[in-house]
Parts: structure tokens; sequence; C-alpha cells
């Protein structure tokens, strides 16, 4: 890949913040950043090419840290998080299991035998998108609390069940891989600890600061592609290990000066190039050649919204029912592991993305309506809605 194919990659990546600027139409970054993938990729112009190496390298870079941002932004040290934490479960629980009963739904409609793989998707969620509308919208309230709890429970029980859900015969090999990516995890949180314990953290921080080191972000960066190795190497999605490494910092408290750094890498760089090199993965043209696999996308899609949906019945707002829908990394890892190992059927890789992105969609509904709604809204933005 040349540096002019990075510069249209970034480029390309501009859709993202073009769509999101007005406020009124509610586009999520990722959905313009996608959106220009699916046009300049396999789908539409062919001008990017997905399966090159390097390109593929820093998406998947890319995702990691993208998860990593997604769990640090998960409240842990929050003690209302902790309040919302049984609905939070509650809400969670009640997904899952109408997700196993679709799920099943589903596959015996279409025939293909992935029950259990429809269940985890239509139980999954997506840190990496909601909370970034969660933080935009400025919402702030214990049904908000609660959503972050089920999204958060649900990002982590799908991203370990799925590879035990779509690869049965290889549960146990999958499920030692789980444990040491979750235990390297909880590892570094303990040594992270003692560190801050000592001081270390504190002497490095300010010595990185005075001599303009970047050592935190240095170290930050070691820590998520260690855990993104190991996980490649025991065939687990590096989406765990992002994901695991972004709860542990958001578990010992996130340096404002190490958020701004990681937001810099993550949403100026690495971000969008995974976004866009998603969207080009994309051939949503192999759909048209498979016409039940389009019908088998939309019920994907309403199977994940009417899971999440249920969600009002146990009243929850429906903006926010509908948000917690929304999902990326879980659906790409399944297609991934999917398309390596030969289970998925023709054009059913190309539907479970369908699905995924339709529902990606429905954010920029839920974030408007649920910034609209001033009981959701954080007390200073909440003051200015009422002022107009």
């Amino acid at each position: 890949m040349s540096l002019a194919g990075l510069a249209l990659v970034l480029a390309l990546g501009l859709a993202g913040p073009l769509l999101a600027t007005p406020k009124r139409a509610g586009i999520p970054v990722a959905v313009g950043e996608i959106s220009a993938g699916v046009l300049a990729g396999r789908t539409g112009l062919r001008w990017i090419d997905p399966g090159e190496p390097v390109l593929a390298f820093l998406a998947s870079a890319g995702f990691g840290l993208i998860m990593l941002v997604a769990g640090s932004h998960v409240p842990l040290r929050d003690p209302a998080l902790r309040l919302a934490l049984r609905r939070g479960v509650l809400l969670a629980l009640l997904t899952g299991a109408l997700a196993v009963a679709v799920g099943y739904g589903v596959a015996a409609l279409f025939d293909t035998g992935h029950a259990l793989l429809y269940a985890v998707l239509f139980a999954s969620s997506s840190a990496a998108l909601i909370m970034p509308v969660i933080d935009e919208a400025k919402l702030d309230a214990p049904p908000v609390l609660a959503t972050i709890v089920h999204v958060a429970v649900a990002d982590t029980a799908c991203i370990v069940l799925l590879p035990l859900a779509e690869q049965p015969e290889r549960a146990g090999k999958a499920a030692l891989g789980v444990l040491a990516v979750l235990g390297a995890g909880v590892l570094l949180l303990l040594v992270t600890r003692e560190a801050a314990h000592r001081g270390l953290l504190t002497r490095m921080r300010k010595l990185s600061r005075r001599r303009h080191f970047g050592l935190e972000l240095r170290v930050q960066l070691i820590t998520v592609f260690a855990l993104a190795g190991l996980a490649q190497r025991l065939g687990v999605s590096v989406m765990l290990a992002g994901f695991a490494a972004g709860l542990t910092l958001a578990a010992r408290g996130e340096p404002h000066r190490l958020a701004r750094q990681l937001f810099a890498v993550t949403d100026g760089f690495l971000g969008p190039v995974f976004f866009v090199w998603l969207g080009a993965s994309l051939d949503l043209r192999a759909l048209a050649s498979h016409p039940r696999m389009i019908a088998l996308a939309g019920a994907l899609a309403l199977g994940t919204l009417a899971a999440h949906g249920a969600a009002a019945l146990a009243r929850q707002p429906v903006a926010l029912a509908v948000l917690a829908a929304a999902q990326l990394g879980v659906p790409v890892a399944a297609v991934t592991i999917g398309s390596r190992a030969g289970l998925l059927r023709p054009g059913e890789d190309g539907a479970i993305l369908a699905a995924a992105l339709i529902t990606v969609a429905t954010t920029g509904w839920a974030g408007a309506r649920a910034r609209g709604d001033a009981g959701l809204v954080a007390k200073p933005e909440a003051e200015e809605l009422a002022a107009d």
C-alpha cells in the first residue's frame, strides 16, 4: 500500500465528520466512514483493495484501539453505575433470552443451522458505537447508566460466546483462548495497580509531561497491542483484547492527558482507517445473487431490534432500547471467523454485515430522540433546552 493510498483512505474517512456535522441529522461518524468505504470498495468503485496486507493490518490495529476506547468509556468507578448494575444486567439477560428464541426461529426459517450464531448476534451490542453517541448527546440519567451496563455486559458476553457458538467443535480451545486473554487483562490490572501504589505511574506521568516523551501513550499502545497479539495467536478476536484493555484502563482511572492522546490516535487516524476498510470489505453486490440472503439480512436486523426493543417493556425509554441494538464488532468478528473457516453459506456474510449496518443506521435516530428527552440529558444541557 502506498502513502497516496493511505491518504485516499483517510480522505474518504472525512465523510464521517462531514455527515455528522448537522446535529439534527444525528448521523454517527462511523456511519459516514463505513458508507464511504462501501462506495470506494468492493460494492462500489473498487478504488480500495481491502485485502491489501498493510491496509488490513492498520485496520486490525484500529479495531483494537476502537474497542480500547470503548472499554475505557465504561464508567466502572462511577458510584451511580453500581446502582444501575442490577437493572443493566437484568436488561442484558432479558435481551439474551429473547435472542435465543429469535435465533432459533430465524435459523429454522432460513434453514441455515446457525441458531446459536444468530442468538449471539441478536444479543450483542457495540460499546464502540454507543458510548460516543451517549457522550456526544450528553446523556446522563439512571436509564442511561442502565443502558451502559447492558451494553458492557452484552459486549463482553457475546465477545466471549461468539467463537463457542460459531465453532462448537472448537469450543474447548476457543474457551481456553478467551480465558487466557481475560487472564492477561486481569494480570495487567494488578500490575498497573501495584505500579500506581508504588508511585511509579505518577513519576512516569510527570517525566513524560516535562520532557514531552509521550510515555503513557506508548505504554498503553504496547499493552493493548500485546494483548491483541496474544488474542491473534490463540485464535481470538482482537475485539476481546481491546475491550479487556479498555476495561482495565477504566478500572484504574484514565488520565485526561492520555484520554486526549488516545482520542487523537484512534479517532484521527486508525479508527477511520478501520471503518473505511470495513465498508470497503463489504460486497453487497453478492446479495443480489442470493435474494434469500437479502431476506435473511432483513430478518437479522429486525430480530436484533426486536430483542433489544423488548427492553421498553421493562420501562426503558424506546430510544435507549433501540440505541443498545447497534452492533458492529461482533458481526465483523463473526464474518471473519466464519469466512476463514468456511462455515457460512454463500451470501450469508453479506447478510450479517448488511443487518449490522441497518442497526448502526438506527443509532442516528435513537441518539436524536434521546437528546430531545430532557430527562435523559445531563443537567447543564437540560437547562439549555429549558431556556430555549
